[in-house]
């Protein structure tokens, strides 16, 4: 069994969305062993920093929170597709040249995770996109990127996807994945309420 970790790391210095500093963490030492018998921390981030699931609460008002979301839709199996030569949005052209039928996880690994574009021109998936997602019943998507859409002002990937129960899987890190099907498990925390929450994201392959 290979176990393969697909998520960030933590650390102030990371990339985060569109390099807005609100959303870089910060962690802080509470007490270390210089004057206490104990070392304990504390961290602050954005909910959507690094890799984290998306509950429908992140777009639709009365949308789902992320601690009703069932973990047999984040420990399942996936199919990850190699769409690097896409540039700019990942439309519904691109997508129907894949094996993707009802019921998929599908995790879409693009020049994202070899170009040093995290914070801006990132590969996304545009609303044709989506649209075609969301005719094939898919039950999650993922990606290696900060977020599943840019500069789209109605935020009509994230609303499309979500308003049909797909979940969605950001900030991924598909640099040594190849294009196969793999066991994926990306529970995220489960923080009440919550429109969104970090998870810790692995693939594993039988071999």
């Amino acid at each position: 069994m290979k176990i393969y970790d697909i998520s960030m790391k933590i650390c102030y210095e990371m990339p985060v969305y569109k390099g807005r500093e609100a959303k870089r963490p910060v962690m802080k030492v509470e007490s270390d062993f210089t004057s206490s018998s104990v070392y304990e921390s504390k961290i602050t981030m954005n909910m959507h920093t690094g890799t984290h699931v998306d509950s429908a609460l992140h777009m639709l008002p009365e949308g789902t929170t992320i601690d009703t979301l069932p973990l047999e839709k984040v420990i399942t199996k996936c199919k990850v597709f190699d769409l690097q030569h896409v540039t700019g949005g990942i439309s519904e052209e691109h997508l129907k040249e894949k094996d993707i039928v009802e019921g998929d996880f599908i995790l879409l690994k693009t020049k994202n995770s070899y170009l040093d574009i995290l914070e801006n021109e990132f590969i996304f998936v545009d609303k044709t996109g989506a649209s075609y997602l969301e005719q094939k019943k898919i039950k999650g998507v993922g990606i290696d990127s900060l977020g599943i859409e840019r500069a789209q002002p109605e935020h009509e990937t994230h609303k499309i996807l979500l308003g049909a129960d797909i979940v969605i899987l950001e900030g991924l890190n598909l640099r040594d994945i190849e294009e196969d099907e793999y066991l994926l498990v990306a529970a995220p925390i489960n923080v009440i309420g919550a429109e969104a929450a970090p998870a810790r994201a692995v693939l594993i392959k039988e071999v």
